[in-house]
């Protein structure tokens, strides 16, 4: 799995997956995307450490023949775009999917976990509070949960858009950064991409405590 994850990570097509993955898991949270920015992020950060050891090469032996940085690497820049556009596109189709009603809006009157999230949304979109549009969107599923709940509530686009435009891109920022930095700093490797994993998770988990916390919420603007 991880030869084929670096095999992935070198091809040009790991735009095509980043953005697919990203797109979908607004339906299926248990697709891995995150990891995908993250190890694409890694291996970009190679471009730079590479460049910069030639570099450092070339000063010291000039007579060498510096070695070309590897064409295989992935764009940081192309990779952030693909993300949050495919992020802002996948909450977008849960929210018109959801607001035309249907199962989906059956499934959250028969759950109270998402009758009660779907509350707190309305609310929380009403006024200043859609940072919680933000903060879910790095909570496993929560992407899921508020870009269907602002659906079925019949929330309007113009309240609900700008938020998840905003989350799509802290959260690829900050996913993207993850690896990136990572990279540069532990090495375009394993070891650096299984770091910022954890780190992205434990940024998940805050984010779900926040969330859970009906006292930490935002309150709407008076």
């Amino acid at each position: 799995m991880l030869e084929s994850l670096g095999s992935l990570t070198g091809s040009p097509w790991i735009y095509a997956v980043v953005g697919v993955s990203v797109l979908l898991d607004v339906f299926l949270p248990v697709l891995p995307s995150g990891v995908l920015v993250v190890a694409a992020a890694t291996a970009a950060a190679g471009s730079t450490t590479v460049a910069e050891v030639t570099v450092a090469e070339a000063a010291d032996r000039v007579a060498q023949v510096p070695r070309e940085v590897p064409a295989d690497v992935p764009s940081l820049l192309i990779l952030m775009l693909c993300a949050a556009g495919a992020s802002v596109l996948g909450d977008l189709f849960a929210f018109r999917i959801a607001r035309r009603g249907g199962r989906l809006g059956l499934a959250i009157a028969r759950s109270r976990r998402l009758a009660t999230a779907q509350e707190r949304l309305g609310s929380a979109l009403a006024g200043s509070g859609g940072i919680l549009v933000v903060l879910a969107r790095f909570v496993p599923a929560g992407r899921s949960i508020v870009s269907i709940g602002a659906g079925v509530a019949h929330r309007k686009a113009r309240e609900f858009l700008p938020w998840s435009a905003l989350a799509g891109v802290a959260w690829t920022g900050y996913s993207a950064g993850l690896g990136y930095f990572g990279g540069q700093w532990l090495g375009a490797s394993w070891t650096g991409t299984a770091v910022s994993v954890l780190a992205l998770f434990a940024a998940g988990a805050l984010a779900a405590y926040i969330v859970k916390r009906p006292d930490r919420t935002p309150a709407p603007a008076a």
